[in-house]
């Protein structure tokens, strides 16, 4: 099966404040992305491609309201908190964070966990007590993952090398791996996919990563988990929408921004363009 994600992050934001937001007021964006892509999705077979669209949790109520009894939409959040509520246990002491209950409550099929921005901000708040260790954030991640699957949701575990790491990203990518799935079942990895960011090849002036590169990390990350599906993680696009469907061992992508000039942001039609260019190719 092709998975193809959504990764909206904070476009909600309007322009007049800082963001991309040219679509519709906040208290209905999140609806408004649902209705105005689920008719679009609809004709494709739903045993061969699933569409998850992961926003910001404001949103969430609003999307999943918007959703048709057929809609080919499945909903996520961009992360889940590293424990959960529990019957007898702890039931609601969670401030600012998101136990998988609640966002399995909210109507949600899935979890992004790992995302470079979410490793970034671990790694900050280590930093500012003076420790730099790739392994706690891992094992961080790996709570989440539990937590998200123990709850009946799908993860979306993200991993990549920056350009520090490039150099030895074997090593880099292997601890991710093995600290991010560890002591996870195998009938449980079947909930989980691998969505692999480049993160040394990702915004503005740098080059992005090539097939080969990207077919190289793939194979990797299918031998060292035993063939999970694996998706890119760098940004699944127009421009190279032909190139990912030609890789076998890639099982679709992630979208995120769908302009990159101009008006920059996210527009539905063209994200729609993107999954037709890629699903018509793969």
């Amino acid at each position: 099966m092709k998975h193809i994600y959504l990764n909206l992050k904070r476009f909600d934001v309007p322009t007049e404040l800082g963001g991309v937001n040219r679509l519709a007021p906040m208290h209905e964006w999140g609806a408004f992305i649902v209705s105005s892509t689920q008719d679009g999705l609809k004709k494709y077979d739903p045993a061969e491609v699933e569409f998850i669209q992961f926003l910001p949790e404001a949103h969430l109520l609003g999307a999943a309201s918007a959703r048709t009894p057929d809609s080919p939409i499945q909903l996520g959040s961009q992360g889940v908190y590293r424990e959960n509520t529990a019957p007898g246990g702890n039931f609601g002491a969670f401030t600012t964070n998101r136990p998988a209950a609640a966002v399995k409550a909210l109507g949600c099929e899935a979890a992004l966990i790992g995302h470079c921005e979410e490793r970034n901000d671990k790694k900050g708040i280590l930093a500012q007590a003076g420790v730099e260790n790739a392994s706690a954030v891992n094992q961080l991640l790996n709570q989440e993952i539990k937590c998200a699957v123990k709850a009946g949701l799908k993860a979306v575990y993200c991993i990549g090398e920056t350009d520090k790491e490039q150099p030895e990203w074997e090593k880099v990518l292997d601890a991710q791996l093995e600290e991010g799935l560890a002591d996870i079942e195998p009938e449980e990895k079947k909930s989980i996919v691998i969505a692999y960011e480049p993160v040394w090849s990702i915004g503005p002036g740098k080059v992005p990563a090539d097939k080969d590169y990207i077919t190289k990390i793939a194979r990797f990350v299918k031998e060292k988990t035993d063939g999970m599906d694996v998706v890119y993680g760098g940004g699944l696009k127009t421009d190279n929408a032909g190139m990912l469907a030609s890789i076998s061992e890639i099982d679709g992508g992630l979208i995120a921004l769908t302009r990159f000039q101009g008006e920059i942001g996210f527009y539905p039609e063209e994200y729609l363009e993107i999954i037709r260019l890629y699903l018509e190719n793969a």
